[in-house]
C-alpha cells in the first residue's frame, strides 16, 4: 500500500477541556520509531479503556484524507494527530479496508479488527462541538489493529497487504451498521460471524441481537 506518514505514541496526561480536566492519551507525541509489541507500541498508553487499548486495539490508525475534509468543512486547519492515532497513510479510508485485513507495517503483522467508537474527547480535543456528530454520521472514525507478530516500527515503515480474508464487511460498512441499520438484524448478524472482527463489538452487536427477542 505504501508507507505510513507518521508514527505517534503517548501515555495518559491531563487535559484541561472548557474548564475541566480529563484524562487523555489523545495528545499523541511523534518518535522515529517504536517497538509494536501484542498489546500496545512501547511507550503507548490510553485513559477510555471502553473506547481504546487491549489486544484488539493495539493500534489506532486514522485516515490521512480526512483531515483535508474536516479542516475544510469547518474552517479551521485541523492538524496530525489529533485524533489520536499512532499512524496514518493516504489510500486507506474506512471503505478501501475490511475487517480482517493482514498488514504488514514495519518489521510486524497486524490484523483489522474494528472500527473505532468515537467518543467526545475528539470534539473537545479540536475545539469543534459538532465533530463528533459529524464522525459518526459519516463512519469516518478510524480503525483499529490487533498484532499477529510483533516487531521494530519505523516513522517510514511501509505497510503492506499480506491477506483479504473476506469482502462483505469494510470498516465503513461495519460502522453504518452499528451506527444506523441497529434494527437491521440480518446484517447484524452476518457481520457478528466475520472472520478477525473484535470481542467488544461481537459483544455490542450481540446486545443489539437481545433487544429485538
Amino acid at each position: 500500500m505504501g508507507k505510513i506518514l507518521y508514527l505517534h505514541i503517548g501515555k495518559p496526561e491531563l487535559k484541561n477541556w472548557i474548564g475541566k480536566t480529563e484524562e487523555s492519551a489523545i495528545g499523541k507525541k511523534s518518535v522515529k520509531e517504536a517497538f509494536l509489541a501484542m498489546g500496545s507500541f512501547e511507550g503507548d498508553g490510553v485513559a477510555a479503556t471502553e473506547f481504546h487499548g487491549g489486544p484488539d486495539r493495539a493500534v489506532c490508525f486514522y485516515p490521512a484524507e480526512h483531515y483535508r475534509q474536516w479542516s475544510s468543512e469547518f474552517n479551521k486547519s485541523i492538524e496530525v494527530p489529533t485524533f489520536g492515532e499512532n499512524i496514518s497513510a493516504h489510500g486507506m479510508k474506512e471503505s478501501d479496508v475490511y475487517i480482517g485485513d493482514i498488514y504488514r507495517l514495519g518489521e510486524a503483522t497486524v490484523q483489522v479488527s474494528q472500527g473505532r467508537i468515537p467518543c467526545s474527547k475528539i470534539s473537545k480535543n479540536n475545539q469543534i462541538d459538532l465533530l463528533l456528530k459529524k464522525v459518526v454520521q459519516t463512519g469516518y472514525t478510524g480503525y483499529f489493529f490487533r498484532v499477529l507478530e510483533e516487531g521494530l516500527v519505523n516513522e517510514e515503515a511501509e505497510i503492506i497487504l499480506l491477506d483479504r480474508v473476506q469482502e462483505d464487511f469494510s470498516i465503513l460498512e461495519a460502522n453504518d451498521i452499528l451506527f444506523h441499520r441497529r434494527n437491521d438484524v440480518a446484517a447484524i448478524e452476518s457481520l457478528i460471524g466475520t472472520e478477525g472482527l473484535a470481542e467488544a463489538w461481537k459483544q455490542e452487536l450481540n446486545k443489539l441481537l437481545k433487544q429485538k427477542n
